[in-house]
């Protein structure tokens, strides 16, 4: 029988996989199209394979749409892995990096680099993003492990959402403080609109390292999806693999959150709908997941852009809107996919 289902998952892993690249195609050429101002898909398709620095139009899609939506199938990609990783190792269906404070930490990083240290380049502001991130990510835990009935999921995820109103609030006051200002209150309602190459170098390699170390670690996430005992009894170093787990959720929420700001949601919708079609194998989970985790935020992007044109709806306020539903669902049926 697990014979079976192994190869049904593994069967619906490639027809998905191939489906969702297909679709993910598809979404980038109408995010290189779509803006402001409209491009044909014509153009777009020239502007890549044929590029001519005299049309405005190329330039356009150069230096801007490609680079921004690059960094939406990075973030995207980046907060969908974490929240598999993190559903997977805590059983928690309700772990996502924004409802677990772990984004809020890395805004509040950011905000305080900008707010005292306003001369640090992108990397240090992504190593401030990362630390900023571990500090509520301790927090979190810490509080949800106090008291007689120790850590439960339920415990975990409102540890998260008050450590993330905590620094939210925090972010807030260094913001009217320091004059931080429009800068930051769009930057925290999430958007890639500034996404330059130079930016997308520095964090490329760091997506590459910390997505190959996921796909590598999957075994031993299905492994503790199945519970601590379970996991044992299978000779699994449990501490060992919390320890590169939170470590990989760190960097990818990190260098989401200097890209985008705290965006919540992705990470919680994704798993599930991947968990749903290709079954709870995290070898298919977290690779599938990172693929209709760029699609979701691509689309996302588009959507922000052209609702309002000529003005621009901010990213995080769209998937809140998906999110806010989804995640009531989620709690009033109680689900346990594990």
């Amino acid at each position: 029988m697990e014979v079976k289902e192994r190869k049904k998952g593994s069967a619906n892993f490639f027809v998905y996989v191939v489906l969702g690249i297909v679709l993910l195609l598809i979404a980038c050429f109408f995010s290189i199209s779509y803006g402001a101002a409209a491009i044909p898909l014509k153009t777009a398709w020239q502007a890549i394979f044929s590029f001519d620095e005299t049309l405005t139009e190329h330039q356009t899609i150069l230096t801007l749409r490609l680079p921004r939506t690059i960094a939406d199938m990075i973030v995207g990609a980046s907060l969908a892995v974490s929240g598999a990783i993190m559903q997977g190792t805590t059983r928690n269906p309700l772990a996502d990096s924004g409802l677990m404070g772990i984004s809020s930490g890395a805004t509040f990083a950011m905000a305080l680099s900008l707010a005292l240290m306003p001369q640090f380049n992108y990397i240090e502001m992504l190593v401030i993003s990362c630390i900023g991130a571990s500090l509520t990510t301790g927090l979190t835990y810490f509080v949800a492990s106090t008291g007689k009935k120790g850590m439960t999921p339920q415990r975990l995820v409102l540890a998260g959402i008050s450590i993330s109103m905590l620094f939210g609030a925090m972010s807030s006051y260094l913001s009217i403080k320091y004059k931080l200002g429009h800068a930051l209150m769009y930057f925290t309602a999430g958007g890639t609109a500034g996404a330059k190459w130079g930016e997308l170098a520095v964090i490329f390699p760091l997506f590459v390292l910390g997505v190959l170390a996921s796909i590598m670690l999957s075994p031993s996430v299905t492994m503790l999806s199945l519970g601590e005992e379970v996991a044992l009894g299978l000779g699994l170093n449990i501490k060992r693999v919390k320890i590169f787990s939170t470590l990989i959720v760190l960097v990818l929420t990190g260098l989401s959150v200097v890209v985008i700001g705290p965006v919540s949601f992705v990470g919680l919708i994704v798993p599930h709908m991947i968990r749903f079609f290709v079954g709870v194998d995290y070898r298919f989970v977290i690779p599938a997941s990172m693929l209709y985790g760029a699609l979701l935020t691509v689309v996302a992007d588009i959507i922000g852009r052209v609702i309002n044109r000529p003005f621009e709806t901010p990213i995080g306020i769209i998937f809140s809107l998906i999110g806010v539903p989804f995640f009531l669902y989620l709690v009033k049926k109680g689900e346990r996919e594990f």
